[in-house]
This record gives C-alpha cells, sequence and structure tokens, in this order.
C-alpha cells in the first residue's frame, strides 16, 4: 500500500483525515462525520467499506459518489505493478480521488483490523473507535483487548482519539494520543465528537440525524414491513433486535461462514419462528442449505432459497401483507440485492 500511495505522489498527505476504526457501527458513523463537517461549509471525502448501493458507494466526495472507473483508471497501472490487492485499490483509489478533488478533510473507515489495514497510512489527526466485540478474531485475535490494541494501533502520536468505549483510555494513549474524548456508544454522538473535535467547535447534529443509512435498520416496504439491516456478528444483532418495531418477523439472511453463525441464529429466533436462509456474492458465504441445516434448531419454519431475491420474494409471500420482513446478516447480502 505504501509503494502504491508513493507512486500516486502521497495523496493522502494532500489533507488532514478522520480514521474510524472499530468492530460495528464504522460505515454509518463515517458517513455521519462527513455529512456534519459537510454541513459546516468542508469539502469532505469519505471512502467506506463493504457497500450496500454499489460500488461508486465506497468512494464520495461531498456526499455524491465517485466517477468509480475513472478513479480507477488513475491508480490502475501503478497498482498492478507492485500487485496490489482489491481493497488496496479502491482505497488507493479513494485516497487520490480526494486529493484530485482538493478535499478539506477525507473521513476513512478501516476494513479489517487497523494495524496491518491499508487504510493504517493517514497519521489521522483524529480518530474514532466506535466499539470492540469478537469478531474476525483468526486475524485480529480471541480476546477484545487483542482485538482493541489491533485496532488502536493506527493512532499516531499526538493525535485525538474519541471513544465509544470508556476501557480502551489507557491503550489509546500507550499509543500516543494526545486527548481522548468518552462518548456514549451511539454513532451519532461519536460523529458529533469526532466532528467537534476536527473543527475545535460546536456542531449542529441535525445533519447527521437526518442522512438515510442504506442497509441501517432501513425500512424498504410496508405491505408487508419491510427492514434491511446489515447487522453480520452477535454484537451487531444485539444492537438491532431492540431496536426494531415489536412485531413477529419472517426473517431472511446470509452469514459469512467465519461468524458465530449458532449465536446468530439463535439471537434472531427471538423475534420470529420463520428462517428463510439464502447465501451471497461473498465467497465466505454460507451456502443456503448449509445455514438451513444450521437455523433448523431454532425455528418453527426453515427454507433454503439460494438465490438473494427469490428468497426475499419467498418471505414476502410467507409474511402476507400484514407481517413484516427483516433481511439481515451481512452487507453483502443488501448489496447483492440493490445490484441492478
Amino acid at each position: 500500500m505504501r509503494r502504491l500511495l508513493a507512486a500516486l505522489g502521497e495523496p493522502q498527505r494532500r489533507y488532514p483525515a478522520i480514521h474510524v476504526v472499530g468492530t460495528n457501527g464504522k460505515g454509518s458513523t463515517t458517513l455521519m462525520t462527513a455529512a456534519l463537517l459537510r454541513a459546516e461549509g468542508l469539502r469532505v471525502g469519505a471512502t467506506i467499506s463493504p457497500h450496500v448501493l454499489g460500488w461508486p458507494e465506497r468512494i464520495q466526495v461531498d456526499g455524491v459518489h465517485a466517477d468509480l472507473e475513472a478513479a480507477l483508471a488513475r491508480v490502475r497501472p501503478h497498482a498492478q505493478r507492485v500487485g496490489a490487492t482489491q481493497f488496496e485499490v479502491v482505497t488507493a483509489a479513494a485516497f487520490a480521488e480526494f486529493a484530485a478533488q482538493a478535499v478539506d478533510v477525507a473521513v476513512v473507515e478501516a476494513g479489517l483490523g487497523g494495524r496491518h489495514d491499508a487504510t493504517n497510512v493517514l497519521d489521522a489527526g483524529i480518530v474514532v473507535l466506535t466499539n470492540i466485540a469478537r469478531d474476525h478474531t483468526e486475524v485480529l485475535g480471541e480476546t477484545r483487548e487483542e482485538i482493541a490494541a489491533e485496532k488502536l494501533a493506527v493512532v499516531a502520536p499526538g493525535a485525538t482519539v474519541v471513544l465509544g468505549e470508556p476501557e480502551w483510555e489507557e491503550l489509546a494513549r500507550e499509543n500516543g494520543a494526545a486527548s481522548v474524548e468518552t462518548m456514549s456508544r451511539s454513532n451519532l454522538a461519536l460523529s458529533v465528537a469526532a466532528a467537534e473535535a476536527f473543527l475545535g467547535r460546536r456542531v449542529d447534529p441535525k445533519p447527521a440525524e437526518d442522512l438515510h443509512l442504506p442497509g441501517r435498520l432501513e425500512r424498504r416496504g410496508d405491505q408487508p414491513l419491510e427492514i434491511w439491516d446489515g447487522a453480520h456478528n452477535i454484537a451487531g444483532v444485539g444492537y438491532l433486535l431492540p431496536r426494531l418495531p415489536d412485531r413477529r418477523f419472517t426473517i431472511v439472511a446470509s452469514i459469512l461462514r467465519d461468524k458465530n453463525v449458532d449465536a446468530i441464529l439463535r439471537a434472531l429466533a427471538a423475534i420470529g419462528e420463520t428462517f428463510v436462509a439464502t447465501s451471497s456474492s461473498n465467497p465466505r458465504a454460507l451456502p443456503a442449505h448449509e445455514l438451513a441445516r444450521l437455523a433448523k434448531p431454532h425455528y418453527a419454519q426453515v427454507e433454503a432459497v439460494e438465490d438473494p431475491r427469490a428468497a426475499v420474494e419467498r418471505a414476502r409471500t410467507v409474511a402476507g401483507p400484514d407481517g413484516a420482513v427483516l433481511v439481515t446478516g451481512s452487507l453483502y447480502l443488501l448489496a447483492d440485492l440493490s445490484d441492478g
């Protein structure tokens, strides 16, 4: 990644950055922080992953999706020479696009962890740690403490760190933080704190409150009620469930095989007896039939429908016009459903 950025002229050095790390809520926090700064008159770049609406969603300037092909064309020859991965290419394309668009600040969501992530080239003045849960343990470590250490490794000396959980303050300071602010675990509160830390003044939270976030408690229909949410681990499901309407749901889900699948299935069973297992284009996604087999101990009715769109249609039929459907388990599933 550093070789690629050097070949591009170090575009990430041409603007300050806010770096968002954590287990859940990174994308929402990134987009809300960008919206707050944009409302204050700044030109703002934002990059998130994965996407829901399509690949151009990953690179945004002032809330507008980039011309992805043009952004990729800018970096592709250099990327091929250094053997960059897909994520490195898209991240470098975002950094170069932000430089080309002369942004005042970039808000950057980390991909996986922090220490070895492609985004850990920013030396950001503001770092946001949303929360820590046990996820990607095969890469980041088995304990929350080990995972937090990997994520907070992005902190540069002198940075301000905004925490969603107070227990990581000492670790943030050990990594060089000059200032640590602890907020509630609310993504909105973290976004406001990050924007205010960057600007050095208070901001109106309304632009973030009004922001439409695809795939985050997103209401997609009324007959039946249909909600899409990309909760993809047990912590994300734990956040989702108490925020849903008090209904019994027909659940459509795809889950990646490296997650705590049984815990997710068990938790989702609290809101519905019918489960439609499906899959996504992510190679780590469980096949529908395998997910259905794992779901059977927890649900009265389980079906397997490999095609995501057909799975949602089946859930709508089962629920009926007066019922409710929840589509969840993976942002990759929601992206497949949104594509085209």
